[in-house]
């Protein structure tokens, strides 16, 4: 069987998605900064799945490291027929809190990495039988959201170019979905200096990693375009669609303020 490629897999939504396709025989290629967590998961999951696990330690963030990706698979004369961008992160707090630099490496890997693997491993994705793409956005793509701006926005672009190139890809092999999650038990709250009212206002909606990757590998074989994981996401999403935005953008505003 081909290869299922993921991102950001060295721990999350990245790992459990790791480890569903496992349970399903698929052999993995793990991308992400870490060696030694990648080198700690691929070893969990080829001894508990009996699949063949391998990895590349490389920082997503950086330019053209899409290549570089690509390049490597090829070295290894591996066949990807998964591609599933998870990796990301967001900031949180008012335009100029964090170094030009800091925004600028979360819009290159939330945006440009992700749209240069989609288009540098198409070919081979072509080439299957039947491939997959996955993009990982989030619920914050459905609105605005003063105080995480920049990722907020970020994330509308992987909706909407998913949502495209859904349609490009029609009259080929080659399915795409994109699953947005809400509020999920990772470390991302942490890296992203989520506030203490938003960290409040997301347990009520809180779901595991687990959850998340079961229905979004669910929703990808079952060839689903768009995704937003859980009930209570689901209808935030409706409500930022019918409510006037200024109010929804405010309400936002109040929950993201430090």
């Amino acid at each position: 069987m081909s290869y299922a490629l993921v991102t950001g897999a060295s721990k999350g939504i990245g790992k459990e998605i790791a480890a569903e396709l496992a349970s399903r025989k698929y052999d993995l290629i793990l991308v992400a900064r870490s060696a030694e967590q990648l080198a700690k998961v691929a070893n969990e999951l080829s001894t508990k799945y009996k699949v063949k696990v391998d990895f590349l330690a490389i920082d997503l963030a950086t330019i053209g490291v899409a290549q570089a990706v690509l390049d490597w698979v090829q070295q290894k004369q591996y066949e990807v027929s998964v591609l599933v961008n998870n990796a990301g992160y967001g900031l949180v707090g008012p335009l100029g809190e964090y170094s030009i630099e800091k925004n600028r490496d979360m819009m290159q890997l939330n945006m440009l990495t992700l749209t240069e693997m989609c288009q540098i491993f198409l070919p081979m994705l072509k080439r299957q039988p039947k491939a997959y793409i996955l993009n990982i956005a989030s619920s914050t793509a459905y609105q605005a959201l003063p105080h995480m701006a920049i990722y907020a926005a970020t994330k509308v672009f992987v909706l909407n170019f998913t949502r495209a190139l859904k349609h490009e890809l029609n009259d080929t092999s080659v399915s795409v979905t994109v699953v947005s999650p809400g509020s999920t038990a990772t470390d991302f709250n942490e890296r992203a200096e989520v506030g203490e009212k938003a960290l409040k206002a997301a347990e009520k909606v809180m779901m595991t990693p687990q959850e998340v990757a079961k229905i979004a590998v669910k929703e990808m074989f079952a060839g689903s375009t768009e995704v937003v994981t859980g009930l209570v996401n689901k209808l935030g999403a409706f409500m930022a669609w019918l409510v006037p935005k200024a109010i929804t953008e405010k309400v936002a505003k109040g929950i993201y303020e430090k």
